[in-house]
């Protein structure tokens, strides 16, 4: 069998998956291929998937980081940037030390500073990346194929709003993008294992695994075709080295000897391969003290930065003024949530929740404090108390599962009217925030000769309809302030 084709076969199946939950407006994909979102390292230690975790800490201890070459969609994308410039220059790569000083100070920065890691998260990085770059290019072939086949009157297409994540997103997601791509085209999987956090710790585990590709120096000619071929750069030819913390496990090297030296095995008491030419001496190979290997660890509790801009449409009614986002004093989170802090805590800002709701409802936050992380805004839509997309897809736990009518109780904010906004006020009739409150909790009342909206906000849920619908400009009259902590009506 041959190990690196069938590790090239799972990835691609892999990457075009993990691609799609980016892209599926539908709703079509996600029920099939959701799993693989799950499954995702630190999603799953932030939602606590006990079972996620463990199984990929054994599929590390007994394969290597086989998790970055065949589940990390991040990791498979570098290798097809990296397959990229090989095209350009054949046997381009050389043995490089290891930066453990940079690993391990970008795995404290982690630990220490939420935002810091989930900004580094590398699933989370590839959602932005497919939410920024590549769902509205989907999006946009997709209106081309639906304006055709109405040329020719079959629906068998419909067109959908091109999904813009804003400029500040944008701009950290192509800059992102841009270093990625650059490090992968020229040295492989140089993020992988300097920055990513994830990569890091696999990288220290994998250093005990069971199986791992090992040198026979009988076989060897020391030609270093190996070496000039791994794309991790962790082949140190000259001393018969391969370093196991930075080795993702792709089988280029077994695939590119023609002597046979190089094999996947087992690992034996007396080890073929040898410590690196530069390392300290007296340390053997692959050597971390208990101290350094629980810091590592530690490390898992990282999380992300980056940023969005407002959205500014005035609801799907005739286009006058641009909406303009009313100053809330807390952002609203989805339902399932069930407080703002614990929404900001679990989140990884991984755009999958943006990119299936139907209603466009959330969107990327330009705060500071919650960078990336997505909050909800009623100028294109509401949140409709049937919908519960978001709480399905969600990874992290941050948006835990919630039916229908569990949604259609929780109160996640509550209406509040701004008097000299209201076009009522001003003796125009309309009632267009009474009228399609879902819960009835807005009433039109009579009050010196006119009828004014009045808000019972124990019947209210913040679905957003009120401020959505108000057809007042630049703010609507009408909108809606998040809850601290969410309650059940």
């Amino acid at each position: 069998m041959n190990l690196r084709k069938l590790r090239v076969a799972v990835a691609a199946v892999v990457l075009v998956a993990a691609t799609l939950l980016f892209l599926d407006f539908s709703g079509t994909v996600h029920p099939l291929l959701g799993w693989l979102a799950k499954v995702q390292l630190l999603p799953a230690i932030m939602a606590a998937n006990v079972v996620v975790v463990v199984a990929v800490v054994a599929l590390t201890l007994i394969f290597g980081r086989l998790y970055c070459s065949v589940i990390c969609p991040l990791g498979i994308l570098q290798d097809l940037l990296a397959r990229i410039g090989l095209k350009q220059k054949k046997n381009r790569y050389s043995y490089s030390s290891e930066k453990r000083i940079v690993r391990l100070a970008v795995l404290l920065a982690a630990t220490c500073l939420w935002s810091f890691a989930y900004f580094l998260d590398p699933y989370s990085i590839f959602g932005r990346i497919a939410t920024t770059l590549f769902a509205p290019v989907w999006q946009g072939l997709n209106n081309l194929l639906a304006w055709g086949a109405g040329a020719i009157d079959s629906y068998a297409f419909y067109a959908v709003p091109i999904h813009w994540a804003g400029w500040c997103l944008s701009a950290i997601s192509v800059a992102l993008f841009v270093v990625i791509a650059v490090l992968a085209y020229r040295n492989g999987r140089t993020w992988c294992n300097t920055i990513c956090p994830v990569g890091t710790l696999l990288g220290y585990l994998a250093r005990f695994s069971w199986l791992r590709p090992v040198i026979d120096t009988s076989k060897c000619n020391n030609c270093g075709l190996c070496a000039r071929n791994c794309k991790a750069s962790c082949i140190d030819a000259k001393n018969h080295a391969i370093d196991l913390t930075r080795c993702v496990v792709c089988f280029d090297c077994i695939d590119k000897c023609n002597r046979g030296a190089i094999s996947y095995a087992p690992r034996r008491k007396k080890a073929v391969e040898a410590a690196p030419a530069d390392a300290p001496k007296g340390e053997e190979k692959n050597n971390l003290s208990r101290r350094q290997f629980l810091a590592v660890s530690a490390a898992l509790t990282a999380s992300a930065v980056a940023t969005a801009q407002e959205q500014k449409v005035d609801g799907g009614l005739a286009t006058l003024i641009d909406k303009k986002i009313p100053a809330r004093k807390r952002a609203v989170v989805p339902a399932g949530s069930r407080s703002y802090k614990l929404f900001t805590k679990n989140c990884t800002a991984c755009q999958l929740c943006v990119a299936v709701c139907p209603n466009e409802v959330l969107r990327p936050s330009s705060k500071l404090e919650r960078l990336m992380q997505p909050e909800m805004g009623f100028e294109k839509g509401y949140c409709r108390p049937e919908c519960t997309k978001c709480s399905e897809v969600c990874p992290a736990g941050a948006i835990l599962p919630i039916t229908r009518e569990e949604k259609s109780s929780e109160q996640i904010g509550h209406a509040v009217w701004v008097r000299e906004n209201c076009l009522a006020v001003e003796g125009v009739k309309c009632d267009n925030c009474a009228r399609h409150c879902p819960t009835g909790a807005i009433q039109m009342v009579e009050k010196d000769g006119k009828r004014i909206p009045a808000v019972d906000t124990e019947k209210c849920i913040g679905c957003g309809a009120c401020e959505n619908l108000c057809p007042a400009r630049p703010f609507s009259a009408i909108y809606v302030e998040g809850n601290e902590v969410h309650r059940t009506l």
